[in-house]
């Protein structure tokens, strides 16, 4: 088992990436702070497939999708749904069935609920945060466990934010702003920057893509830097098509492999 003990740490800790850290990075914006009638270049319907691969391996596959949710209070609501599984060779020595659902007001993008199914390796929880934002707190059950916590306005989940940087109405090189998220009973400050416009190349071709990079204000157990990268087609819709994090040994890719081409129901 030692031998797969450092690949299953940079798993572990990718999948926190990739279900909080990854998706961190799009909420760059604290325009949450104030409710605006926003025209996002994605609706329901709209369902992403991504490979994750380290070191060449095929690690895991991602997939996320945005739907209907039930209106509340009179208010429209959007549904956004992200799962990870592990591949069949790594589930071997460390599963993963992860799946984060998050409700978020249709308007302003400010995150209502977010549900969390973790299961990784012998590691399982569920999350159950309802937010409070007039009230400046959230209801946190982890495990049957209920816990307020206070958070800052505007403050995001981990898989919102995501859609708020594709909600964006500009993003250059050069730009960074800082943003707050909520996650396992935590409010982290990340950063947010944009470095790069650049090509990038798939199975659907070459496209325009924003590089941005999320600097994360902490360090990993198994990971010496928590920075992460992700690449939105630059276009009206912000298609995340690549997301990268460095690990101990090499780097855990996500590449979109289906979806792209796609058109959302209006």
């Amino acid at each position: 088992m030692l031998l797969f003990s450092p690949s299953a740490a940079c798993l572990r800790r990718f999948f926190f990436l990739l279900l909080t850290a990854v998706l961190l990075v799009a909420s760059a914006s604290d325009a949450a702070d104030a409710p605006s009638v926003l025209k996002p270049g994605f609706a329901a319907g709209e369902r992403f497939t991504y490979r994750v691969s380290w070191l060449g391996l095929h690690a895991a596959t991602a997939v996320m999708e945005v739907g209907h949710a039930p209106p509340s209070n009179g208010r429209q609501m959007l549904r956004f749904l992200t799962t990870a599984m592990s591949s069949p060779v790594v589930t071997k020595f460390y599963a993963v069935d992860n799946r984060v659902e998050s409700v978020v007001d249709a308007e302003t993008f400010l995150p209502q609920r977010l549900l969390f199914r973790r299961r990784e390796g012998r590691r399982k929880n569920d999350f159950d945060v309802t937010f409070h934002h007039t009230q400046g707190n959230v209801l946190s059950i982890k495990d049957g466990v209920p816990t307020t916590i206070p958070i800052p306005s505007g403050t995001q989940d981990s898989i919102s934010c995501l859609y708020a940087i594709r909600n964006m109405p500009s993003l250059q090189p050069g730009f960074s702003q800082s943003m707050t998220v909520h996650h396992d009973k935590k409010n982290y400050r990340l950063e947010v920057r944009i470095e790069a416009i650049e090509k990038v190349r798939g199975p659907w071709g070459d496209v325009e893509a924003i590089r941005a990079l999320a600097i994360m204000p902490f360090q990993g157990i198994f990971l010496n830097e928590g920075n992460i990268r992700v690449w939105f087609t630059n276009d009206a819709r912000r298609i995340p098509v690549k997301m990268k994090a460095r690990v101990v040994v090499g780097s855990v890719v996500a590449d979109l492999v289906d979806g792209f081409g796609a058109k959302p129901s209006p």
